[in-house]
């Protein structure tokens, strides 16, 4: 096999997780604008809730079996998102975007760690985890972090790991329609605590085409394209490949959010765009074959 013919796979697969990464990012941006009409449980019901119905209107899973499946493993998958989620849209209500994103990738970077045997991935980690550093508040800001939001974002990173993982043996076992029953089970335990906190707000047909956007853009479609790379890419190189993520929330916040960046901040961001492309360069072969239909 060629020398392009392997890296193709592993082209696609980074392509697509960079699209993902914008579309979610976008979508969390865009769902803080519900926050004072549903609150942060309301606008995650929104997102999952609408996002899971568009997902089993296009897929129709229902049509395809998959005996022998491990059905837990799925459901590990679905649970993992929505916490993911939820607790992640709770952080955003007091600490910016990119801070968040960039605690909440902890728990991908610790994924990385675990992986790392060549001394090349411990320069691309260290870079990332300079990178961070720099990105985040520590140099006499750190006051005006939230605790509360702290927390929630470190444990949308612990969600965060457990999606990574949980998600490759569920698309395994269930090919590309793992997305869709897994968002349908994320949106089971999203949708109770959204009602539970907005109430009848949550149904405000003023609100739909903004819910609708937000389930788009931050579920429907980057969960799709995540489980193409999450297919063709080893867990550490999808962890590692994520750091862009920070960097991509705190462009967002900028862009639709007003939030400011420092230069340090600034050279955090080409810090880490720099190691997810050595990482990028360096993977060796893909994962697996692509997704059955």
């Amino acid at each position: 096999m060629s020398t392009g013919s392997r890296l193709a796979p592993v082209l696609l697969a980074v392509g697509v997780l960079l699209i993902a990464m914008v579309s979610y990012q976008c979508g969390a941006a865009l769902a803080k604008q519900l926050f004072p009409h549903i609150g942060a449980q309301g606008a995650t019901a929104c997102r999952l809730g609408l996002g899971a119905l568009i997902l089993l209107l296009l897929r129709r899973p229902w049509r395809r079996s998959r005996p022998g499946a491990d059905w837990r493993v799925l459901w590990g998958y679905g649970l993992a998102m929505g916490m993911m989620n939820l607790v992640f849209y709770l952080s955003l209500r007091t600490i910016p975007l990119g801070i968040a994103v960039a605690l909440e990738f902890t728990g991908p970077l610790a994924l990385a760690l675990f992986g790392s045997r060549r001394l090349l991935d411990f320069v691309w980690i260290a870079l990332v985890v300079a990178g961070l550093l720099l990105l985040l508040p520590l140099r006499g800001q750190a006051h005006e972090l939230d605790p509360l939001g702290v927390a929630y974002a470190l444990a949308a990173g612990v969600g965060w790991a457990l999606y990574i993982v949980l998600g490759q043996k569920a698309g395994a076992a269930y090919g590309a329609d793992a997305v869709t029953l897994g968002t349908s089970i994320a949106a089971l335990l999203a949708i109770p605590a959204g009602i539970v906190h907005a109430g009848g707000a949550l149904f405000s047909p003023s609100l739909l085409p903004l819910a609708l956007g937000v389930a788009v853009l931050s579920s429907a479609l980057p969960y799709s394209l995540e489980m193409i790379a999450l297919t063709r890419l080893p867990a550490r190189t999808f962890s590692t490949l994520l750091s862009i993520e920070p960097a991509v929330a705190a462009v967002a916040g900028v862009v639709f959010l007003s939030e400011r960046l420092s230069l340090l901040q600034w050279l955090a961001i080409v810090a880490i765009i720099v190691a997810a492309a050595g990482t990028a360069l360096s993977v060796r072969k893909p994962l697996a074959e692509p997704l059955a239909n």
